[in-house]
């Protein structure tokens, strides 16, 4: 038996190193980003765009997935059930937030189903109106609708994205009753905000600004917490006077629940690298698109509160995509 425990201990004290060689070995191939979107999007971008930061970080190549369907479901249930081994990675954004609202029969959990790895970028979107209505601010686009319930349209991408819920975040916030009409895209109702078959549209900066420039809509306030660096001098709804609105589209990485923390450790340490790269700021703004780095708790803690905050304003607009 002795003979046994010490052959057992021997054993074990040449095994541990291998074991820790194991675990120290992350990456061990190459990585896959998936991301829920096509090619060209928002996501799409960010995620190309800090693919190589994260390659150089980690040791390995990252490859960039486009797996569109559902608003991003069927790339996030992909990813949750992929081996938690920190080689397949998400990119989430709050649109995976509001799909815990308006599609009951997922087949994940955001809170439960990932590990959060860190919020990379977010992007604004703009408030923006027909030269036609005559205001000049938010505080003169709620006396505007006010007077007129029911009558002001406002365009989005379609029901249940991040702009359509930031016009009914405006309408309960506001006391408002702007009444939604949604496009296959935020191009499509920019296009009818010009032509003013629409007066209100609440767009992505990128899509937004050319027209504000050119003198074809006016921008009233960002919908973002933080100005826009697009647009830094015109201020955020909340400043101009709706205290508490707050909306955008952020975008963030996370991994399969039960990816070892060690694993975790590593891959939040290449996303904050990667955030803090010289170039990758000005390469985000030329797309619209704000750096705004996050640690995994802190992140966590976001989902969570985009969960419960979605889910409420869609109860409370009675909205379903069914």
């Amino acid at each position: 038996m002795r003979a046994l425990t010490r052959r057992g201990l021997v054993a074990g004290a040449l095994l541990a190193p291998a074991v820790a060689r194991g675990q120290e070995a992350f990456p061990r191939g190459p990585l896959k980003l998936v991301v829920g979107f096509p090619p060209g999007t928002a996501a799409d971008i960010v995620a190309r765009l800090v693919a190589p930061g994260l390659g150089a970080a980690l040791g390995q190549p990252v490859v960039v997935e486009n797996r569109p369907g559902a608003g991003s479901s069927i790339a996030a249930e992909a990813v949750a059930r992929a081996a938690p081994d920190g080689h397949t990675l998400f990119l989430v954004t709050n649109a995976n937030a509001i799909a815990q609202a308006t599609q009951p029969a997922l087949g994940f959990d955001l809170r439960r189903g990932f590990a959060p790895v860190g919020l990379l970028a977010d992007v604004p979107n703009l408030l923006v109106v027909h030269p036609s209505l005559g205001v000049r601010s938010v505080a003169e686009f709620i006396a505007y609708a006010k007077a007129r319930p029911e009558q002001v349209f406002y365009g989005s991408s379609g029901i249940a994205t991040v702009p359509h819920l930031s016009g009914e975040l405006f309408n309960q916030q506001a006391g408002v009753k702007l009444v939604h009409v949604p496009y296959a895209g935020s191009g499509q109702a920019m296009t009818d905000l010009i032509a003013g078959r629409v007066q209100v549209v609440f767009a992505p900066v990128s899509t937004a600004l050319p027209q504000v420039e050119a003198g074809k809509v006016v921008a009233l306030a960002a919908t973002s917490a933080r100005r826009s660096a697009l647009v830094p001098s015109l201020p955020t709804v909340a400043e101009a006077g709706l205290a508490g609105y707050e909306t955008s589209i952020w975008l963030g990485l996370l991994a399969p629940a039960g990816t070892p923390a060690a694993v975790l450790g590593k891959l939040a340490e290449a996303a904050a690298a990667t955030s803090a790269a010289v170039d990758l700021a000005s390469r985000f703004r030329e797309q619209g698109i704000d750096l705004r780095p996050l640690a995994p708790a802190p992140f966590a803690a976001l989902i969570a509160a985009e969960v419960e905050k979605w889910a409420g304003v869609v109860r409370a607009a009675g909205i379903t995509t069914n």
